[in-house]
């Protein structure tokens, strides 16, 4: 047992709660920094974090075939030169064990998980205004007072686990890939089903498909996708790389996606149709996500470029599936266009579907009815029987994490219900009536969906670190959101998303999976270097839209 959980235990027999001046929701690729930047302000703050160990995405999500889709040079903390230098990678496009490593070595380097409470969730945080502070407890009633409250619980975190009715009556197996047990599971010779076909179903299928003695893949979206190239890289690759620390440091900050490549063509109506079509095949052969992020913007906002592009894509799906009528109808998508649903890398998932043991069950003709003790029974009456039920069906996004909480702001309110009516942000920084509460990876802002997540994390925590300082430093100790500004935002964030044909799609980007979720695009479509151009700006202005103030005078700050 650590001495910080020794503490609580012990505040908590004599009724006190324990005094913090941060408290830190996660151990992923946000909270981690989130934590080393308070500690760096010589704040008193701890990390909570639900899993036994750091990793967030990296730590839940161990289902055979996880792994990146961002390339290991760009997926990097930026703050320490060292830090990048000191780790090699393996692969262009690590697996989740590696990445889980990585995260470890990270904290470890920096000396972070003394300040980590492990195996804890945090079930309420209410700000109590008579004080300034924020009351907090957790799910074993645990009590923390804290005057910040910095969120960084990841925009996929809560998992649709209740999908379908009937899954407590199944015999045999059910697993969700965002809560894959860290104990070995033996799919060999077992008789599989697969309920979902987005990047995580993708993933799944391609990985266990040699494994299982039967394989049944539920298919109700089909997805767009793009062949992972994924070279093996050596130290000298690595040592390439580390050359070009600073230059990646820069260039993330900067492009629409917070990638290292961005959209550099010339204007789609500027080229003639064999200038187009290569570079749709460079991007392709690239084999990353650079086709959907680097070829044409245009592809966003006029349905005839989108169309063109989608029809590329298309056709390289056709060849790979040999035309056959019946598998390219089931999974090449027809009715929305190509990077207006999350785009999947994949490494020969569509052959899948040309072995014996596998079937495609297509749930638009025959939808999932519920789940019964033998299997899966579909809409016209036929069960199919399984051994093991393997659920891809996604996450609450962007929102889920936060209102899982009980978050209640200024008079009670609470940001559940306020979401349940609408989902608004200023800038996915705070929440207008939630004072000193901050967010990372929440909707409006970039993180919640259309960026590499590291260059995007890092910024959003660097921002609220230095805007805490600010305030501090400043004889203020309070600091939220102005209705007027966030007003502003939420307009300016759905004028720029009502421009794209993102917004006409029904995907998790628009909180379509959910039932009764309120429909906005979770994120913030303007681009990465706009977004990031926006908050320097709102920091050099002294932050103009967010107001600073003390708290009650009877109340001091914890320390520092």
């Amino acid at each position: 047992m650590t001495e910080q959980v020794k503490q609580v235990q012990k505040t908590q027999q004599n009724s006190s709660p324990l005094k913090l001046d941060a408290l830190v929701i996660g151990a992923g690729v946000a909270g981690l920094y989130q934590l080393h930047r308070m500690r760096e302000m010589g704040m008193n703050v701890r990390a909570y974090e639900a899993g036994s160990g750091v990793g967030g995405t990296w730590y839940w999500n161990r289902y055979p075939g996880a792994r990146f889709d961002s390339q290991a040079e760009i997926y990097q903390y930026w703050f320490s030169e060292q830090l990048y230098k000191n780790w090699t990678p393996s692969e262009r496009f690590p697996a989740q064990p590696e990445t889980e490593r990585w995260m470890n070595y990270v904290a470890d380097e920096l000396d972070l998980k003394k300040d980590i409470q492990f195996n804890t969730r945090i079930s309420s945080a209410h700000y109590i205004e008579e004080t300034g502070s924020w009351a907090i407890e957790t799910d074993a009633g645990e009590k923390i007072e804290a005057q910040y409250l910095i969120a960084c619980c990841g925009m996929l975190s809560a998992p649709i686990t209740n999908r379908f009715s009937g899954q407590e009556s199944f015999k045999g197996q059910i697993l969700h890939t965002a809560l894959w047990p860290k104990e070995p599971v033996d799919l060999k010779g077992k008789r599989v089903a697969v309920i979902g076909t987005g990047a995580t179903g993708i993933q799944v299928i391609q990985t266990i498909a040699p494994d299982v003695a039967a394989m049944k893949v539920f298919v109700r979206t089909p997805q767009y996708i793009i062949p992972m190239k994924n070279p093996k890289y050596s130290q000298a690759d690595w040592d390439k790389w580390c050359e070009k620390f600073h230059e990646l440091k820069q260039r993330v900050s900067e492009t629409f996606a917070g990638f290292d490549y961005d959209f550099a063509n010339k204007p789609w109506a500027e080229l003639s149709p064999e200038e187009r079509l290569t570079v749709l095949e460079k991007n392709w052969e690239d084999g990353s996500l650079s086709l959907w992020l680097a070829s044409f913007p245009e592809m966003f906002f006029d349905e005839a470029v989108s169309e063109e592009v989608s029809e590329f894509v298309r056709g390289k799906m056709r060849a790979r599936l040999n035309d056959d009528p019946e598998l390219c109808d089931l999974l090449i998508p027809k009715d929305y266009g190509f990077g207006t649903h999350r785009v999947p890398l994949e490494n020969k998932y569509l052959e899948v579907y040309q072995q014996p043991n596998v079937e495609a069950v297509n749930c638009l003709k025959t939808p999932i009815d519920c789940v019964v003790p033998n299997g899966i029974k579909t809409a016209d009456g036929k069960v199919h029987e399984v051994d093991v039920i393997i659920l891809a069906v996604g996450f609450d996004a962007g929102s889920g994490a936060l209102t899982r909480i009980d978050i209640r702001g200024r008079n009670n309110r609470s940001l559940k219900e306020q979401w349940g009516e609408e989902i608004r942000t200023s800038m996915g920084l705070q929440v207008h009536g939630y004072p000193n509460l901050f967010t990372t990876g929440a909707p409006l802002a970039p993180s919640a969906a259309l960026c590499n997540m590291t260059t995007c994390l890092q910024k959003q925590v660097d921002w609220i670190t230095e805007c805490i300082k600010f305030s501090r430093e400043n004889g203020q100790d309070v600091v939220e959101a102005t209705q007027s500004f966030e007003d502003d935002w939420v307009e300016h964030h759905d004028e720029v998303a009502n421009k794209t044909l993102v917004v006409k799609t029904d995907s998790w980007y628009m909180g379509s999976n959910v039932e009764g979720k309120p429909r906005r695009l979770l994120s913030y479509i303007g681009g990465v270097g706009n977004y990031h151009k926006k908050c320097a700006e709102i920091a050099d202005a002294g932050y103009p839209g967010f107001d600073m103030s003390k708290r009650p005078s009877n109340q001091k700050c914890l320390a520092g």
